[in-house]
């Protein structure tokens, strides 16, 4: 079975033949060693040097120099949101408080879909509201370096960042800039 032995963070994917993606979650993104199929069908070992978080946009080196995309598959979620930014703040110290993995974006804090924490949020003033998206929680303070990127432009969906994909028609897509 062929290995993907290297990430190549979206950020840095320029040019590559993206041969077939995989949708994962937030759980199953943070992985160093495990079998993967890809959407297309594609079966791969993922044999990382050390448990890795894969970001929405990445990509993993297959041994042969092909290309697998990752991206972040939705997820059942609740968009946290208060009054003001003091309030909102106050909101993210409880959560926090609670060593909840939160994705902290300009309006919202997304967090697991949780109805305790949603009840906590209502009862401190803030609103819960369920939402289905991908997951992109902050890596935390010991999270090895890697800061997940915010705002790239990930061009069109289904297309890695830092280019286009072009699809061959044959499973197989290629990016460029």
């Amino acid at each position: 079975m062929i290995r993907a032995t290297s990430v190549i963070r979206a950020a840095a994917l320029a040019r590559g033949e993206i041969v077939d993606r995989i949708v994962l979650d937030h759980g199953d993104r943070h992985r160093r060693r495990m079998a993967m199929r890809g959407v297309g069908g594609l079966a791969f070992l993922l044999d990382l040097p050390e448990p890795t978080v894969l970001d929405d946009g990445d990509a993993l080196a297959l041994e042969d120099g092909r290309l697998v995309w990752v991206e972040a598959a939705p997820e059942r979620l609740l968009a946290v949101r208060a009054g003001s930014d003091h309030a909102l703040k106050r909101l993210i110290w409880h959560i926090g408080n609670r060593h909840i993995p939160a994705e902290i974006t300009d309006d919202a804090v997304y967090i697991a879909y949780d109805h305790v924490l949603a009840e906590m949020v209502l009862g401190l003033g803030g609103s819960a509201e369920p939402v289905e998206r991908p997951f992109r929680p902050e890596g935390g303070a010991y999270a090895g370096g890697h800061a997940p990127a915010h705002g790239h432009d990930a061009g069109h969906p289904g297309e890695p960042a830092g280019g286009h994909a072009h699809h061959h028609g044959d499973g197989r897509y290629h990016t460029h800039d």
